[in-house]
């Protein structure tokens, strides 16, 4: 199992989040779930407003191409990325399939 998948040209991720950290970074694994620190607090969804920018910076996309699929009150997290446009070099994401 992988943090990730592909399904056609969307990028799924299933995402552990760690809010209030003192940056936003990409924090490797935890469990079988990328990491991710946000400088944001977890309060009135504000977590996951910051995650849906952060990710969609990272992956070269406007924000409406990055959606929430469940996790809305948990730190465990599913998001989808409609054709991401880059993949962070500091991730190990498996060529999008052809």
């Amino acid at each position: 199992m992988s943090f990730h998948r592909w399904d056609g040209d969307a990028l799924i991720l299933d995402v552990h989040l760690q809010p209030k950290a003192s940056n936003d970074m990409f924090a490797g694994l935890h469990g079988e779930r990328l990491k991710v620190r946000l400088t944001a607090p977890p309060v009135d969804g504000k977590a996951n407003a910051h995650l849906l920018a952060f990710l969609a910076e990272a992956f070269g996309v406007v924000k409406s191409q990055v959606i929430l699929e469940s996790g809305q009150q948990s730190r465990q997290k599913r998001v989808r990325i409609q054709a991401p446009r880059q993949l962070p070099a500091d991730l190990d994401l498996t060529v999008r399939p052809a």
